[in-house]
């Protein structure tokens, strides 16, 4: 009987199934639209700090500290969505290239269209090389090769029969067919795994969690301090205008850079590897790759390329090795249904197709394939017994073949395939999976680097171990995903601990192994290019897929592989470590400046000699924070994540900001009460009063006498002034560049930050020169007796931190060598 093809849905059929929308429409794995980027990266916890501060400055009619504020978390929210808008729309560029048409019978007439526009019962046509959409059973008539891979791990490709199914996702390596479309867009295998993965989540980094910690402890210190001053202030009478430049001053305690800088950090770093090969699709995974210390990964496809390649010919039988691999190349050029393993021969092997009388395809029913042309019957098979060669190499993850040569030919007298009673062996043939480029390079990286490696395939455990091997890894004892099920979470962490291979492995195998490493406080990356790893990659804290693997597995990965290259993690992970450094070192930056602020402040009012600061003058933090931070985040050498930040950030800023307050305190209380006594601020009495009265809202000659506005306005000067010197030096305490600086850490041997300081203090020393700058930050002329304080007070706060640093002294007495 004659196979018929398919005639397929008519027109009217097509437009019905179209209106009851049972079309394949494609089920997103968790790609964020630009709605959903714009609104997670607007209302971040940072951004929200920052809009709440400037609603507060708003109410209280502080209308250009609002405008900063909301708008430096605007440029935070802009700076963190142009990246991963950039990402989205690179990802979507990928995968416009990758989308394959489609071929379906409609109205007996063979129509091209894209995957989208198949819908339920359409007729599919089925070639080497076609991705396969829709779920739905081979028609009869036709015979092909699903390399399943990306479903299930496994990279032999699979035989399909009339009626077995093929599923969505797979791709069709050999044969030819018809496929009809039962289960199309969410209700296919690729769609509900798809479904499962789709929910958009990210993980706060630690470092991200240890900057929330400290902005939440900073936010609640300043509120009670700034409720004790206000409280305070209102006893005394202050006016709303004063109790609303108090209030703008110690906002600014809130430390609105960091936020800028971390966002610029991620951004940047974001941009670097993707030079590299490496798309960024969540911003902070940039820096939480460099806490990666265990990687687990697939095979098919992530280590390995998916392809095979010819490893030996063996001749058998008497036969010479040029011979038989003549004879070999004549062959699977030869073959009219071409399949994985036929191609790698092709590839390896010269020789001209030859007429061929009779063909016999690949089947798993068969396990062997066969010609028979003018010079004799051909076979190219699995062994049929056992041998210790076959044996060796197929332990070794080689795939063994015999290629034999017969008289007698392949089918018997009714027409059935028959492999031949008289083939005698003329070659044994041992295929290897190729391995990725640099794959090994790669992994004896992450070795050195402390970095753990696991390999999850579906692929035979056997099989999976001698590729970790060919990798350099030490595969141990593989364990199937089998013995997997059953165990509970104790059993189950055991058994992942000690064990480098699983093989056999559904994704829900692949998910419990990700959930396990977590739960010993382990931090992952996952690896994988097929749906079957997309549950797995959303579980890990980074998530990383290959470009040429599905859709969804790009959709919900942190990072995409854009030239499928193992070896740009290490990079990655380096220039992760590099952020952590650059941020963490702004952080004591950061808040070493808060706390000498917040405790001067809290002294001073203690004092009852005024309030230290004006709104203006804490604009001097340009100098102090911004731009020395911004520039060592940039220069900072990568460094492994510190895991006792918290407590060497307590470590280096209590005695920063306890010395640096007592000497600024002292600074202040010595310059009020001399220039009350008759010093001179280097201002007209004129000057001194308009600047006291537009920053108190008193009155002159009504509210306080000359004296005190003087003494306010010089003591302020000296206090910014000591300050800012402080800080700079302490940025040479950070980053020493020689043993003279060396009390908190060793020389870095880096002179950029030794240059930096000198030029904030030629900057500083401009806006303490020039009129116009000195007076827009509320500041006096120069003036020698204020400037002998400071030089003096410098001198030995410099001395007094280098003690307390070198010998521990606070630490000591305060109890923080024992904090863990």
């Amino acid at each position: 009987m004659t196979y018929q093809p398919p005639s397929g849905l008519s027109a009217p059929e097509v437009a019905e199934r179209r209106r009851r929308r049972e079309t394949n429409t494609a089920v997103r794995g968790g790609s964020r639209g630009y709605a959903e980027i714009l609104r997670t990266n607007v209302f971040s916890f940072f951004n929200l700090v920052l809009f709440v501060i400037g609603a507060a400055l708003l109410a209280l009619g502080r209308y250009s500290d609002a405008l900063i504020s909301v708008g430096l978390g605007l440029i935070n929210a802009v700076i963190s969505a142009a990246q991963e808008i950039r990402a989205k729309r690179k990802l979507d560029q990928l995968q416009l290239l990758d989308r394959a048409e489609v071929v379906v019978i409609r109205d007996g007439v063979e129509q091209t269209i894209g995957p989208e526009q198949v819908v339920r019962d359409d007729v599919l046509r089925i070639r080497p090389g076609d991705q396969i959409v829709v779920d739905g059973p081979l028609l009869p008539g036709g015979r092909v090769e699903a390399d399943e891979s990306l479903l299930t791990g496994e990279s032999d490709p699979v035989p399909k029969q009339p009626g077995d199914d093929l599923l969505s996702g797979s791709l069709c390596v050999g044969g030819d067919g018809h496929q009809l479309a039962r289960d199309v867009g969410a209700h296919s295998y690729a769609g509900r795994l798809t479904a499962e993965a789709r929910h958009s989540t990210t993980d706060r980094t630690p470092l991200q969690r240890r900057i929330e910690f400290v902005v939440r402890l900073v936010m609640v210190l300043t509120t009670l301090m700034s409720a004790a001053i206000i409280a305070q202030a209102a006893l005394e009478g202050f006016t709303l205008l004063r109790v609303v430049q108090i209030s703008a001053v110690l906002s600014g305690l809130i430390p609105y850079g960091l936020f800028f800088l971390i966002a610029l950090a991620y951004t940047t770093g974001a941009v670097r590897i993707a030079r590299r090969g490496a798309l960024v699709q969540q911003v902070n995974a940039v820096e939480s790759v460099s806490n990666v210390d265990v990687v687990c990964t697939d095979k098919t496809g992530t280590l390995t390329t998916g392809r095979l390649s010819l490893a030996e010919i063996v001749p058998l039988g008497g036969y010479s090795a040029p011979a038989a691999a003549e004879a070999l190349g004549r062959f699977v050029h030869s073959v009219g249904a071409p399949n994985l393993t036929s191609a790698a021969l092709a590839a390896a092997l010269p020789g001209p197709a030859v007429a061929v009388r009779d063909e016999v395809a690949f089947t798993s029913s068969l396990r062997w394939s066969g010609l028979v042309t003018d010079d004799g019957t051909w076979v190219l098979g699995a062994p049929t017994s056992p041998d210790p060669d076959v044996a060796a190499r197929t332990a070794a993850g080689l795939r063994v073949l015999i290629f034999s040569r017969a008289a007698a030919g392949l089918r018997d007298l009714d027409g059935r395939p028959v492999l031949p009673a008289d083939a005698e062996p003329v070659a044994l043939v041992a295929l290897a999976d190729e391995l990725r480029d640099d794959v090994a390079a790669t992994v004896a990286r992450f070795r050195a680097d402390g970095v753990a490696l696991k390999v999850l395939s579906g692929d035979d455990p056997r099989t999976v171990a001698a590729i970790a091997a060919r990798a350099g890894m030490d595969p141990g004892d593989p364990v199937p995903g089998a013995d997997l099920d059953g165990l509970d979470d104790a059993a189950l962490d055991a058994v992942v601990a000690g064990t480098t291979v699983f093989g056999r492995v559904a994704p829900e195998h692949k998910e419990r192994i990700v959930r396990s490493l977590r739960r010993q406080g382990r931090y992952v990356a996952m690896i994988g290019d097929g749906v079957n790893d997309a549950r797995a990659l959303k579980q890990a804290q980074v998530g990383v897929a290959m470009r040429s693997g599905s859709t969804v597995t790009r959709d919900v990965a942190d990072i995409v592989l854009t030239d499928d290259s193992f070896a740009v993690l290490p990079p990655a992970q380096e220039e992760g470590r590099r952020i952590i450094s650059g941020i963490s070192i702004s952080l004591y930056v950061f808040l070493a400046r808060v706390a000498s602020q917040g405790l001067v402040i809290l002294a001073v009012t203690m004092l009852g000699l005024g309030f230290p600061y004006t709104p203006t003058q804490v604009g001097l933090t340009l100098f102090t924070v911004g731009i020395p931070t911004a520039f060592l985040t940039f220069w900072a050498a990568p460094a492994r994540p510190d895991p006792h930040l918290l407590r060497n950030l307590i470590r280096f800023v209590m005695p920063a900001a306890v010395v640096t307050a007592g000497f600024g305190t002292a600074v202040y209380t010595t310059l009020y009460q001399a220039i009350s006594g008759g010093f001179s601020t280097g201002r007209t009495p004129d000057e001194v009063v308009a600047e006291f009265e537009k920053y108190t809202g008193l009155v002159y000659g009504t509210d306080t006498d000359f004296a005190d506005a003087a003494a306010t306005i010089g003591a302020q000067t000296g206090l910014s002034t000591f300050f800012c010197c402080a800080s700079f030096l302490l940025i040479l305490f950070l980053a020493p560049p020689s043993r003279l600086f060396a009390a908190w850490t060793r020389p870095t041997g880096d002179r950029r930050p030794a240059l930096l300081v000198v030029a904030l203090f030629l900057a500083f020393g401009a806006v303490l020169l020039v009129p116009a700058l000195w007076s827009y930050f509320g500041l006096t002329g120069p003036a020698g007796p204020v400037f002998l304080v400071v030089l003096l007070s410098l001198v030995l706060w410099f001395a007094a931190l280098t003690v307390a640093y070198r010998f521990h002294v606070l630490d000591r007495l305060l109890g923080l060598d024992t904090i863990s």
